[in-house]
């Protein structure tokens, strides 16, 4: 993988920005440094509206949202918030820094079957965290990520596997703003009601990670076909393409491809404790060895112009 790098303007707010990390859709994440007294300082990810989209208040209010409702939760499978902050207009979230990079960049290397399993569990213990939390009085929130897949899991070179970005985690309770029709997410892990511009609920986070499991385990996508209009045709019509996992896992996994949503697990933890007893009659894997996996990456720096060192990830 060749990764390029632009570099940042100097500072946001009390924060040294180094270098953009990367972009995605209408946002983009720097690397920078929180600094304090007596030479403390700290590496941190800062997201914020991108450039040339400034002072659009959707977009701004998208990025309020997803700091106030992540900054409630504390597990150590999601990625922290650590606060939102606003420099002359500029609204911009702070975000705990994983250094690794997200899992879609390791997509294609090879994978210990161990290590396959570790992550999709880790990912599954994080939504089941998100998907009980509760607000202020004890009341479930019915939150429901809505964009599971390689390219918001980030791993790091400690063995740390982090669930991140959630700007399209909602309530279920709440109104779907969502125009009719329009669909949110990412093409290839999208369930098949998502698809279709139905109602979701968290059965379709299941969906997503079912789909990183089998690519994980596989090395291939369970509904790949030539066009993105063909796969998503193949996720609300055919059956997951499943023939290369061992038989416990590809029971796992077809359930949590299930057409229906209801045919899937009852729950997030259910899919999880099922990754779990998988993993236990399996050599294991942990956070070592993930971390050594990830260091190994393939990562090749372009530098940007002025630029000679390897840009961290996020």
């Amino acid at each position: 993988m060749i990764r390029h790098a632009a570099p940042a303007a100097a500072n946001l707010g009390p924060f040294r920005l180094r270098r953009r990390l990367g972009r995605g859709g209408m946002a983009e994440v720097h690397l920078a440094d929180a600094v304090g007294a007596s030479g403390f300082q700290r590496a941190v990810a800062i997201k914020t509206v991108a450039p040339e989209l400034q002072g659009e208040a959707s977009l701004e209010r998208a990025l309020i949202h997803e700091a106030t409702l992540a900054g409630r939760f504390h597990h150590r499978n999601l990625v922290a918030i650590l606060g939102l902050g606003v420099d002359d207009g500029r609204y911009y979230v702070v975000m705990e820094y994983v250094d690794g990079g997200d899992l879609a960049g390791h997509l294609g290397r090879p994978l210990p079957l161990a290590l396959a399993l570790m992550i999709a569990h880790e990912v599954a213990l994080g939504l089941a965290y998100l998907h009980a939390a509760t607000d202020d009085r004890g009341l479930p929130l019915g939150l429901v990520h809505r964009d599971v897949g390689p390219r918001n899991v980030l791993v790091s070179t400690s063995g740390d596997v982090k669930l991140a970005d959630f700007g399209l985690t909602k309530p279920t309770a709440l109104a779907d703003l969502t125009a009719p029709g329009l669909r949110k997410g990412t093409w290839q892990y999208m369930a098949p009601e998502q698809i279709a511009g139905d109602p979701v609920t968290a059965a379709a986070d299941q969906f997503g990670l079912g789909v990183t499991l089998v690519e994980l385990v596989g090395g291939a996508h369970p509904f790949a076909a030539d066009t993105p209009a063909a796969t998503m045709a193949a996720i609300e019509r055919s059956d997951p393409a499943l023939g290369g996992l061992a038989p416990d896992l590809r029971a796992v996994a077809a359930r949590a491809l299930a057409r229906r949503p209801t045919e899937r697990f009852p729950s997030m933890a259910a899919f999880g404790a099922a990754l779990g007893a998988a993993r236990q009659v399996r050599p294991w894997a942990g956070p070592v060895e993930l971390g050594a996996w990830v260091a190994a990456g393939p990562c090749h720096f372009v530098p940007a112009a002025g630029e000679t060192t390897p840009p961290d990830s996020r």
